[in-house]
């Protein structure tokens, strides 16, 4: 599962691919309408797709003689139920804990030893 959360989170972690899978939530598009808004020729544009494919991010098929790319919603299930791991524990409040040690700190030990 690490190397899968891995590939996961490094096809994330580039803007554009975020972009695109923000683009896919619409619908199927056609590679050349993929890269349409961005700056970037169409070979960079089929590395980014490349590395959402192999994350299984996305699936990419031939209709004639277009490639067209879907999302694959269920390729972040793991990622998603890995990150809800971190929603368990409640928030620390750094004021509570500073006056929680400065009281810790302060008060002599309760059985008189220093």
């Amino acid at each position: 599962m690490a190397a899968t959360l891995d590939t996961i989170f490094s096809a994330l972690a580039d803007p554009t691919r975020r972009a695109i899978l923000t683009m896919l939530l619409e619908d199927d598009m056609a590679v050349t309408d993929v890269a349409e808004p961005f700056r970037m020729s169409l070979a960079a544009i089929s590395k980014h797709l490349a590395v959402l494919a192999d994350a299984g991010l996305i699936a990419q098929e031939k209709r004639g003689r277009v490639k067209w790319c879907k999302l694959e919603p269920d390729a972040l299930r793991a990622a998603s139920i890995w990150m809800r791991g971190f929603g368990q524990f409640d928030p620390l409040d750094l004021d509570d804990f500073e006056r929680f040690l400065q009281a810790e700190l302060s008060d002599p030990p309760a059985d008189g030893m220093p």
